[in-house]
């Protein structure tokens, strides 16, 4: 790898994902070994180079040659460019430019609710903006991903369920429906932050689903597992919460109507 020498890239320490990918390019040479630094660590230096509010959406990558910064996809293309010029001159064509730019806003503006921070309140935390586009573009992702899934394991559970994806889209709809109807007064502000995050948790079931459904089981192989599943989002529902500063009534009203819209499914179809 041939490294970006006299850049530095401002990441975002309290985001595992940035901490990683960050961490990455140092690691394999694509920068110096003191190429990046975190956001909460800012030098003066370039602390005063940098647009400190636009950072927190974009990650920002500093080069000290001219003193000028580059923000969001161009900071990685630029690293990756430099190694590997084709990938860069390919992810630059127009149409793909335009579609990585936009994953990477769905990404960025939505990386708290993917991977929530324990400081999100601290004034020089990386936090991005809200975005409600990106919000909504993320839950909507979410719930047709989620119910697509559902529709097919819903069929091996043994409770003579047929693949209904419209049947598990009203599910996942009403959940967020639910949940705000019920929570909105006590949620207040933290409504979109919580949904947010309540849409990762059904995106953690469901990836969690994938692997059973590789090969055919017996019924009770399924429902054992999916009650195992649902433990796994129990309890990650729980940790969310106590990062939001949130008691318990989120998730019993979220079991509440799990528990509700199982049982409906289920008369109706005796």
């Amino acid at each position: 790898m041939k490294p970006l020498k006299n850049h530095t890239l401002i990441y975002d320490n309290e985001c595992p994902m940035c901490n990683i990918y960050s961490k990455g390019f140092t690691k394999y040479g694509m920068l110096d070994g003191d190429g990046r630094e975190a956001f909460t660590e800012l030098s003066l230096r370039n602390k005063n180079l940098i647009d400190f509010n636009r950072a927190k959406n974009e990650i920002a990558l500093v080069d000290h040659n001219k003193n000028e910064v580059v923000y969001g996809l161009d900071s990685l293309l630029m690293i990756i460019g430099n190694s590997f010029p084709l990938l860069e001159k390919t992810a630059r064509i127009k149409p793909l430019y335009w579609f990585f730019k936009k994953l990477y806003s769905f990404v960025s503006y939505n990386r708290k609710q993917i991977i929530p921070s324990k400081s999100n309140e601290a004034e020089q935390s990386c936090i991005p903006d809200f975005n409600l586009k990106y919000r909504i573009a993320y839950m909507v992702f979410v719930v047709l991903f989620s119910a697509y899934i559902l529709s097919i394991y819903s069929g091996k559970l043994g409770l003579n369920l047929e693949k209904d994806f419209w049947r598990e889209l009203t599910v996942c709809i009403g959940q967020i429906t639910w949940q705000t109807i019920f929570l909105g007064a006590y949620l207040k502000d933290k409504i979109w932050d919580y949904l947010g995050n309540m849409m990762t948790v059904s995106l953690i079931g469901t990836l969690l689903l994938l692997p059973a459904l590789m090969t055919d089981f017996t019924p009770v192989f399924y429902t054992i597992y999916f009650g195992f599943v649902v433990l796994i989002m129990f309890l990650e529902h729980l940790r969310r919460c106590k990062i939001l500063q949130l008691n318990y009534a989120p998730t019993i009203s979220w079991i509440l109507f799990r528990i509700t819209a199982l049982a409906l499914i289920i008369l109706i179809k005796i």
